[in-house]
C-alpha cells in the first residue's frame, strides 16, 4: 500500500553500504536524493550501487527503477541537507564524528526538517548532546540491507519535537518499511538485542563443539528462521499452545525453559573463538565469494518477501469482501 507524503527529497549523509542502500531505496519510491559523503567518490559508489540493486528494488515492487535516479552529490553536509525534506544520516557509528557532522548541519537545515540516525548502538540522548536545538534528532535504524529488508525501528525522546516519529513513520512505510517504535531507550535497541542473544548461544554451541558452523547455521535457516520470517516468537508459540494460546504454552514448557536459559552459554569473543567460526566458514562458503553470497541472500530474501507480500495481499482482499 502506497501512503502519500510530502516529502520529495532526501538527505543522505555517508555513502557507505548503508547509506547507498538507503539512498537506491529512496530513489526506487520517487524521491530526489542529496548525497554527501566525507570521500570524494560517493557518486560513484552510489551509480555503481545502483546499478546492482534497480533489478530488486523493482521484484519488491519499488517502481522507479526503469529509469536514473534524481541525485546530486555535494561536496558538504551542510549544503546536501539545506534543500531536504528530510535527512537520513549514516556515518559511522562514531560519537564524536556524528556529533561533530550534526554541529555542521543544524543551522542549515530547513525548520522542522527530522534527521533520522541510523545509528544500531548509540543512544539518542548521547546523539542529542550534539545539537543546540535537539528536535529534530531521532533514532531510525534499519536492518542490513535497507533496501530489501523491511524493518526500521524508530525512536524519539520528551526532546524530540512531536511530530517527528509521525512524520519519519509515514516516509518509511511509504516506501514499502515496517516501523517498530520503541518506548524508552536501550543500549542496541530492539532487533540487534535479539539478534546478539541468538548469537551468543550459536557462538556457544560451535565454542563447546557441540555443532559445526555450517550445522548451527543449517539449524536457523531450516528451522526457526523459517517460522520467524512470517511471525514472531510470541505468536509461534501461541500457535504452539494450540486453541488455549501462550497461557498453555507457558504453563506446559516454563520448567524446560527455565532449565535451557540457565544452561545458556556465555562466550567470549576470544582469539581462538573467533578462530572457529572463520574456520567453519571456509567449509560452509566453499567457492563463493562475497558478491556471490550477497546476491543469494539477496534473491532468496525476494523470493520470501513476494510469497509474504502475496499472502497479505490475498488476506486483504478476503477482509475486504
Amino acid at each position: 500500500m502506497q501512503i502519500e507524503t510530502p516529502i520529495k527529497t532526501v538527505a543522505i549523509l555517508g555513502a557507505g553500504l548503508i547509506g547507498c542502500s538507503w539512498a537506491a531505496m529512496f530513489a526506487a519510491s520517487g524521491r530526489r536524493i542529496h548525497l554527501y559523503d566525507s570521500h570524494t567518490d560517493a557518486g560513484a559508489k552510489f551509480a555503481e550501487f545502483w546499478e546492482a540493486v534497480k533489478d530488486t528494488l523493482g521484484e519488491i515492487g519499488l517502481k522507479k527503477t526503469t529509469t536514473a535516479p534524481e541525485w546530486l552529490v555535494f561536496n558538504s553536509a551542510a549544503d546536501a541537507v539545506a534543500g531536504a525534506d528530510f535527512v537520513q544520516e549514516c556515518i559511522p557509528e562514531r560519537l564524536g564524528a556524528k556529533r561533530q557532522l550534526y554541529a555542521e548541519i543544524e543551522p542549515a537545515l530547513q525548520p522542522g526538517t527530522v534527521v533520522a540516525t541510523s545509528s544500531s548502538g548509540l543512544k539518542l540522548s548521547d546523539l542529542q548532546s550534539g545539537w543546540l536545538d535537539p528536535r529534530n534528532l531521532i533514532i531510525a535504524h534499519p536492518f542490513n540491507p535497507p533496501h530489501i529488508i523491511p524493518l526500521v525501528e524508530l525512536y524519539g525522546n520528551d526532546a524530540t519535537m512531536p511530530e517527528a516519529l509521525s512524520i519519519a513513520r509515514t516516509l518509511y512505510e511509504s516506501s514499502g518499511k515496517k516501523t517498530i517504535t520503541l518506548k524508552r531507550e536501550i543500549m542496541g535497541h530492539v532487533a540487534n538485542r535479539l539478534q546478539a542473544a541468538l548469537w551468543r548461544e550459536a557462538i556457544h554451541l560451535v565454542a563447546e563443539d557441540v555443532v559445526s558452523v555450517r550445522d548451527v547455521d543449517t539449524a536457523i535457516s531450516a528451522g526457526p528462521g523459517m517460522r520467524w520470517a512470517v511471525m514472531g516468537p510470541h505468536m509461534l508459540l501461541n500457535l504452539g499452545g494450540g486453541p488455549a494460546g501462550i497461557r498453555a504454552y507457558c504453563e506446559q514448557f516454563r520448567e524446560s525453559y527455565a532449565l535451557w536459559w540457565e544452561d545458556l552459554g556465555k562466550p567470549e569473543l576470544t582469539q581462538e573463538t573467533i578462530g572457529k567460526l572463520i574456520d567453519g566458514l571456509k567449509e560452509e562458503i566453499g567457492s563463493r565469494d562475497y558478491d556471490a553470497l550477497r546476491k543469494e541472500r539477496d534473491a532468496k530474501l525476494v523470493a520470501l518477501l513476494s510469497a509474504i507480500n502475496k499472502v497479505d495481499a490475498g488476506h486483504s482482499e478476503i477482509a475486504a469482501a
